[in-house]
């Protein structure tokens, strides 16, 4: 048996001695494919223990989808099932929130990353680093419109910060729109268009933003206008096309084209965050080629790694870069765009391409959504209906208790499913495109015994 995990220290203070000796029997842990019984429950317990000790305690009381028998603690991975440490399968209809698109560990995209590390993992910050161009290039040519430059991030909302500050060079305004139900990440001028006041509240005064309901022209119309009258002009409007944290809430017909022609008149740049809805997850590479709609700026980010490496992008017109062209030190990164990283984005398009995923997201999104919906006709005390596009789906319960209870009940049925981050009264359908029908018939039966369940609980 290999050296325990030390336990926590009851003050914490420097010990190089033991962290020499935890690290070594971690990356013995690493190198290890399957664990014994008694390593899995060490595993486990320490694991608990130090997320508790050194993450955040309130994680372990706060979950959406929760463990019924133990503990679990994820291990392994592939395809559209994960499995944790005791080696109980999981179907991921979650996928990490839309991170992967292209499955758990895509064979293709591992051997580019590792191919890339055996020659060189981090760039000189100095030189032309090839794939950072290459793939410049080839988001270039997926994306809609006269998209043309890219500058790489590490997540998303750092991909909505670097939008932001091209809107304020492109326009020389500080004004930004958003929308209620909108969720652009939690650095602190994306947290400004995120609209829930619980994110929100405890970090203001942010940038100055504005919020209006999603899907409103008219609203939009109104205070375009009124804030240009004001002199308070608007830099930038920023939409998700399909709000993912606000609960799958679909941008109606019209309302981008009428953002676009808000836009043009008064001004201000169009931004799309695409973090989650883009690279195939909707049924198209992006959810806004649906409405014909192109922005001046789109966000990137989650599926555009693969699932394999952390990476984003912020994308713009040359209208939108002509400042940053002129003074390219106004915006930079140490770690954004790394050869690692690019490469896994790099094999992540051409798998969605080769493998033609959007429309296998679109294919398979029509066959859950009519099943969906028929479920919850026949139960329509616990779950209201279904709505999204592709594989980007929200199931909506009748309360954010019916709803965690289904996913509970999921969970000890082994299928992982998760609502948004303080509400499960919508649950996401957001698994990786290269989901089977088999897998997608055993989650849908799944479903249904969950829901006869709460319904027996509840006596309904």
């Amino acid at each position: 048996m290999s050296q325990k995990l030390q336990p926590a220290k009851s003050k914490f203070s420097t010990d190089l001695k033991a962290a020499r000796s935890e690290s070594a029997h971690v990356l013995e842990l690493i190198g290890k494919k399957t664990l014994d019984a008694e390593e899995r429950e060490e595993l486990i317990s320490t694991a608990v223990q130090y997320w508790s000790d050194h993450v955040n305690a309130g994680f372990l009381q706060y979950r959406k989808s929760v463990s019924t028998d133990y503990t679990a603690v994820e291990w392994d991975d592939g395809g559209s099932v994960f499995r944790d440490v005791n080696g109980k399968e999981f179907i991921d209809m979650l996928g990490g929130f839309g991170i992967y698109n292209v499955g758990h560990r895509h064979p293709k995209v591992l051997s580019a990353v590792q191919r890339q590390l055996e020659r060189q993992a981090i760039h000189s910050q100095e030189l032309i680093d090839p794939l950072r161009t290459y793939l410049a290039h080839l988001v270039s040519l997926i994306t809609p419109g006269e998209l043309q430059y890219s500058f790489f991030t590490n997540s998303g909302t750092e991909s909505v910060e670097a939008c932001l500050k091209m809107s304020m060079l492109a326009t020389g305004r500080h004004h930004f729109l958003g929308t209620i139900g909108a969720f652009h990440g939690k650095s602190l001028g994306a947290l400004g268009g995120t609209s829930k006041a619980v994110f929100r509240e405890p970090f203001l005064p942010l940038l100055h933003w504005s919020h209006l309901p999603f899907g409103d022209a008219d609203a939009l119309k109104t205070m375009m206008a009124s804030f240009d009258f004001s002199g308070d002009r608007v830099a930038a409007v920023v939409i998700e096309p399909i709000q993912g944290e606000g609960g799958i809430n679909m941008a109606p017909p019209g309302y981008l084209a009428a953002a676009r022609e808000l836009c043009d008149k008064y001004g201000a740049m169009l931004v799309f965050d695409e973090v989650q809805s883009g690279m195939g997850r909707t049924g198209k590479m992006f959810a806004c080629e649906y409405d014909g709609i192109t922005p001046d700026l789109m966000a990137l980010g989650k599926g555009f790694g693969g699932g394999v490496m952390p990476i984003g992008a912020c994308v713009g017109t040359e209208k939108t870069w002509a400042k940053y062209i002129e003074n390219p030190f106004l915006h930079t990164t140490t770690f954004g765009g790394n050869p690692v990283c690019c490469a896994a984005a790099i094999a992540t398009i051409n798998v969605l391409l080769e493998e033609d995923l959007p429309a296998a997201a679109a294919e398979k999104g029509e066959y859950l959504l009519p099943r969906l919906n028929s479920l919850a006709g026949s139960y329509s005390k616990v779950m209201v209906g279904a709505r999204g596009r592709g594989l980007m789906i929200g199931m909506e319960f009748v309360n954010n208790d019916l709803g965690y209870d289904v996913a509970r009940n999921l969970f000890a049925r082994n299928i992982l499913i998760s609502g948004t981050y303080i509400n499960s009264r919508v649950l996401r359908v957001e698994p990786p495109l290269v989901i089977s029908r088999q897998q997608l018939d055993r989650f849908l039966s799944a479903l249904e015994e969950s829901i006869k369940q709460v319904y027996q609980e509840r006596a309904l």
